[in-house]
């Protein structure tokens, strides 16, 4: 298994996702009226595990890399617009920036899209 720095930084970045997904669940339970902080960590922690798989695929060569490096990257980008913009609004009132949540709901479709391909796409004999 070769595991390279794209990895590692993926894995490092799912892990945040873990981190801030906890801390967004307590955030969420003593500010009432919380729901986007609530919806914000339940996104960090479904995703974050995803993310740590599909790196796992891409570095253990189990299907196609880049496919399945694509599909964590934009993981992660919709993590951080979607969830950022839902958190920005929850604490500032304000938008992150005008279409982010929208922009990161479907970074994080176009991921799990990704992985599907990465997953059924043959690989390459050598």
């Amino acid at each position: 298994m070769r595991f390279f720095g794209i990895d590692r930084a993926l894995v490092a970045l799912a892990c945040l996702a873990g981190l801030l997904g906890v801390a967004l669940s307590a955030a969420a339970a003593h500010i009432p009226g919380a729901d986007s902080l609530k919806t914000a960590a339940q996104f960090l922690l479904f995703h974050a595990p995803a993310i740590l798989a599909l790196a796992g695929f891409a570095a253990a060569g189990l299907a196609r890399p880049g496919l399945m490096r694509l599909a964590s990257g934009l993981l992660v980008l919709g993590l951080i617009l979607f969830c950022g913009d839902l958190s920005v609004r929850a604490w500032l009132q304000h938008p992150l920036f005008p279409m982010a949540a929208p922009i990161g709901g479907f970074a994080l479709m176009g991921g799990w899209l990704a992985g599907i391909l990465g997953a059924l796409v043959p690989m390459r004999r050598v």
